[in-house]
């Protein structure tokens, strides 16, 4: 069978060719069936190739010296899409070039592009970005939206929980994945008019006898519980996801740091990192962002994945796997299929308030 090939921008993330490259041909030995097109300098593509012979035949290269760089703004960078090599990428994905792409380039301007080149799905208003984050279980959690919309509407949670929920059904196999929306509580009358209609929505559409959702929908969730895995799907807006995200990977960094002071501090704490070393191995390989790179622009007509700028060859990998993945299982197809089993009158409220938002108009500071 053969399968849509990968775009892989190239100059993108903190080290560029040579990272992205090795991390490619190590998702290949895993995706063997699938191709790449490498969006780079030719040159620099050619010489990383030497040292990945597997690659080179399984691997065409588009040449761009162009590169958007790291703190470019958005809407300067989109002016330059045909020119650089993440919007060569994303547009190999428009033209059928490509089934997916993949950068480790400029977030905001990889969602600008992405957005402006692949438009929103039918029955998708805004896309929204969703990553993987460990949990306490064998299962990780998919979150989003984190970051792609500073707001999100009680339509738009609906929609992100509906596409949460096909991405938790590929990546973890869950037949109806558990939703949950972030709140500031669990009771129903906590959060914004926002939050409660949602989760009045999505009460009403698991409860149909037909058509009902391939989720299902446990209520709220509040931050601390998020890595707990209590819950396969955390939806909330980009706003709050992104500061939740980075005060978890903060948190995770700290523990990490702090365990690494105490094991040095003395002899006797570096004997007894020689004995717990199991454990500490253990916690370090749960916490590493590169074993769970590869956050995904959900909602788009194609697969974006965008890896960490400082991610490791084996990181690169993880978010290639994760576009080969979801190509595989046809994440689109899913989403379009969900989207139409949910339909429109399930995404209207009647301009009637849930319950609990007539309950309480204070609710989010209780």
């Amino acid at each position: 069978m053969t399968l849509p090939r990968i775009a892989i921008d190239a100059m993108g993330g903190d080290e560029g060719v040579r990272v992205m490259v090795e991390g490619a041909a190590m998702a290949r030995r895993k995706h063997d069936k699938f191709n790449f097109l490498l969006v780079g300098d030719r040159e620099r593509i050619e010489r990383a190739l030497e040292n990945h012979p597997g690659m080179a035949g399984a691997s065409e290269i588009l040449h761009c010296d162009d590169v958007i760089s790291g703190d470019e703004q958005p809407s300067k960078a989109i002016r330059r899409a045909k020119t650089t090599s993440m919007g060569l990428a994303v547009n190999a994905v428009k033209e059928g070039q490509a089934g997916a792409a993949v950068s480790a380039g400029n977030t905001g301007a990889l969602m600008a592009m992405s957005k402006i080149a692949l438009r929103t799905m039918p029955g998708i208003d805004r896309p929204a970005l969703a990553a993987l984050m460990p949990t306490l279980e064998p299962h990780d959690v998919v979150m989003l939206d984190l970051g792609a919309n500073t707001e999100a509407d009680a339509r738009n949670l609906v929609q992100y929980a509906v596409m949460g929920a096909a991405y938790s059904r590929i990546v973890n196999g869950f037949e109806k994945p558990s939703v949950r929306l972030l709140n500031i509580g669990t009771e129903e009358i906590k959060g914004t008019d926002a939050l409660r209609d949602a989760a009045a929505l999505l009460t009403q559409a698991c409860a149909r006898e037909e058509g009902a959702l391939a989720l299902q929908f446990d209520g709220f969730v509040e931050s601390d519980k998020i890595n707990r895995g209590e819950t396969h799907v955390v939806v909330t807006d980009g706003f709050s996801g992104n500061i939740a995200l980075k005060a978890i990977e903060g948190s995770a960094r700290f523990v990490t740091d702090l365990l690494r002071q105490a094991f040095t501090s003395s002899l006797r704490s570096k004997i007894g990192f020689l004995v717990s070393r199991p454990a500490t191995e253990l916690l370090k390989h749960h916490l590493d962002p590169n074993n769970h790179n590869g956050a995904v622009f959900l909602g788009l007509n194609g697969v974006v994945v965008k890896s960490h700028g400082s991610a490791t060859a084996k990181g690169v990998a993880h978010a290639v796997n994760v576009a080969a993945k979801l190509l595989e299982d046809k994440l689109t197809q899913r989403i379009a299929q969900d989207l139409a089993e949910l339909g429109e009158d399930a995404l209207r409220s009647n301009g009637t308030p849930s319950a609990a938002a007539a309950s309480s108009q204070d609710g989010a500071t209780k």
